[in-house]
């Protein structure tokens, strides 16, 4: 794997690059209404809400908010407000990068392309890349692919757009559910799991573990 030089280093953006603070609105939406254990509980369900909502066909990002806010809301026993997706909508392209990510990424730019594919909307991601402080080769949304991660469709759309294949990427992600089982199954052979505590670590899908991006030049032989 250290030797292995990709013409193409593919990342998941939120939670991978971008500090992804979806439990942080959900905190300040409704922590004075749940004490802790209720509040971690939202905190879990808000998120597999979010998953759920986007395993169907593609709707704009506005939508799986709410909805899965919603949801979340009702299997809880708050009340719902639109308003508050409509918040929690608007706070994306605010959030910056993890501190480690801008070093990082700058090294490993000048030699290899960068490249994300993110569960973005066209209108929200440029905000959040420019904040990342590094150069990209280009930037992929679901809303371009129609289609979210962890769909194969979303990967697909990735290579068409870039001409190449699997075998010719390292794909770089936080998130087993979303990015490294799909980027397994579709003969990704070179991933790196960016450890940011999100999920436990599964080893059958066959990854270079890291636990920040400044620990990606390594990887590659920088």
């Amino acid at each position: 794997m250290t030797t292995f030089r990709p013409k193409y280093i593919t990342f998941d953006c939120y939670g991978t690059l971008t500090n992804f603070q979806m439990a942080e609105a959900a905190r300040d939406l409704y922590g004075d209404q749940l004490d802790e254990p209720r509040m971690a509980e939202f905190v879990k369900n808000f998120a597999a809400y979010r998953l759920d909502e986007i395993m169907g066909a593609w709707k704009p990002y506005a939508e799986v908010v709410h909805n899965s806010l919603e949801r979340t809301c009702r299997r809880n026993g708050v009340t719902f407000r639109d308003e508050a997706a409509q918040m929690v909508y608007e706070r994306v392209p605010t959030w910056g990068p993890h501190r480690d990510v801008p070093e990082g990424l700058a090294r490993v730019a000048k030699e290899i392309p960068l490249v994300i594919l993110s569960n973005a909307m066209n209108a929200q991601i440029m905000s959040n890349v420019e904040k990342l402080g590094a150069p990209f080769h280009a930037v992929y949304t679901a809303e371009q692919a129609n289609a979210y991660k962890p769909r194969f469709q979303a990967f697909e759309y990735m290579f068409d757009m870039l001409g190449c294949g699997p075998q010719d990427v390292l794909h770089c992600s936080s998130s087993f559910r979303y990015d490294l089982m799909s980027a397994h199954d579709l003969g990704i052979k070179n991933k790196v799991w960016v450890n940011r505590g999100h999920e436990p670590a599964n080893p059958y899908y066959g990854y270079v573990e890291i636990p920040h991006i400044s620990g990606l030049p390594g990887v590659v032989g920088l």
